[in-house]
């Protein structure tokens, strides 16, 4: 199957062999007589698709046995809210605001508990990591929040903060929507993980979350029973109607990774890309990626091209922007203008996008640059 390559920040470019495999299944799963999206959610066939998509998903990232997986609605947008009225008890969260994503947690949050600010890099544009040491964590806290990788901003956690170490007993959330199942993931460290799949999961509509045990039973009165935790994981997320073909879409990508050779495997893959990209950026007088290199993400990689002067072209109109899209659509490389609120191109290279179109990226780069120096 020969298709351009999409660089799209989500809703993301699957796996060619899972679109193909959907396609196979459309009208009829396994001799069933019905395609996924006609079936009943409490019915064998598909009480079959969910018990293998939770055990490879808990095989692929090694959730441990006191954690509970559950297949939600919402995406991470609606998590912002779920997760306090299950988690605040309508005390102190603390966040650390380190772009959009995280900026917009504590602002939902806010409206069940009361959202502190333990650090925030606004002041240099969302462009590093505050070291945890310098956090302003509050002395009795629900619990601290981070978003792992800020699909906007292009910054990356090069590993988990560990709490302990800073005296803190509250459990960790992470927003990981925009880079799970790209590298392995620091259990230990995770009190919750949330994630929209449709960036490295699958399509659209469906939100994984992993919770430990001893959590599920901290949700506010408030909390619509459906999207009460112990209420999803007494009932194995069919308290209502999940979303049955995402869920099946996305247990055909765990399938997939675990083909490429799991966790390990991929993240080794994303290295190679990711540096690949940004050598490109960073050898260019073209190109320039703010991110300091130490929190650059492997998955979202934000890049601004310059006028003669060396000042960052922010105007999505500007005729050299417009031409580097077009170009590079006419190149079969889709979807890189930046995100509105930052401008400028931006790259997801998540797990479905292969070496192979980065490597086509940078030649259509450089071969750009040599055009228009």
């Amino acid at each position: 199957m020969n298709r351009p390559y999409n660089f799209s920040a989500g809703p993301a470019a699957m796996p060619d062999e899972v679109l193909a495999q959907a396609a196979a299944e459309m009208l009829g799963w396994h001799g069933s007589g019905m395609g996924v999206m006609e079936m009943s959610h409490r019915g064998k066939e598909f009480g079959q698709i969910y018990q293998e998509a939770e055990a490879d998903l808990r095989e692929l990232l090694a959730v441990p046995a006191n954690f509970k997986l559950l297949f939600m609605q919402g995406g991470g947008l609606a998590e912002n809210a779920i997760v306090p009225l299950n988690l605040s008890r309508g005390e102190t969260v603390d966040f650390v605001v380190t772009g959009s994503w995280s900026q917009k947690s504590a602002q939902e949050a806010a409206r069940y508990c009361t959202a502190h600010e333990a650090a925030n890099t606004r002041a240099d544009g969302h462009t590093s990591l505050p070291d945890p040491s310098t956090w302003q964590l509050s002395e009795r806290s629900a619990y601290v929040h981070v978003c792992s990788n800020e699909t906007i901003n292009g910054v990356e956690y090069p590993e988990l903060p560990d709490l302990k170490t800073l005296g803190c007993v509250a459990p960790l959330v992470i927003d990981f929507s925009s880079h799970v199942a790209s590298r392995p993931v620091d259990w230990s460290r995770v009190g919750l993980a949330f994630g929209g799949a449709q960036k490295n999961l699958g399509p659209a509509g469906l939100t994984l979350v992993a919770v430990r045990e001893d959590l599920l039973e901290r949700a506010l009165p408030i909390c619509p029973s459906a999207f009460n935790y112990k209420t999803v994981a007494d009932n194995g997320s069919m308290y209502n109607t999940p979303p049955t073909y995402a869920i099946y879409m996305a247990g055909l990508v765990f399938k997939w990774l675990k083909q490429q050779g799991g966790m390990v495997a991929i993240e080794a893959r994303n290295i190679a890309k990711a540096k690949l990209l940004y050598d490109c950026i960073d050898a260019s007088k073209l190109y320039v990626n703010r991110v300091q290199k130490n929190c650059r993400s492997r998955m979202n990689v934000p890049f601004y091209l310059k006028d003669a002067q060396g000042h960052l072209l922010l105007d999505a109109e500007h005729p050299l922007n417009s031409a580097f899209l077009a170009g590079a659509k006419a190149a079969g490389l889709l979807q890189l203008k930046g995100h509105k609120s930052v401008g400028g191109m931006r790259a997801s290279i998540y797990n479905a996008i292969p070496l192979e179109g980065v490597q086509a990226l940078v030649t259509f780069m450089q071969a750009f640059e040599a055009r228009h120096a």
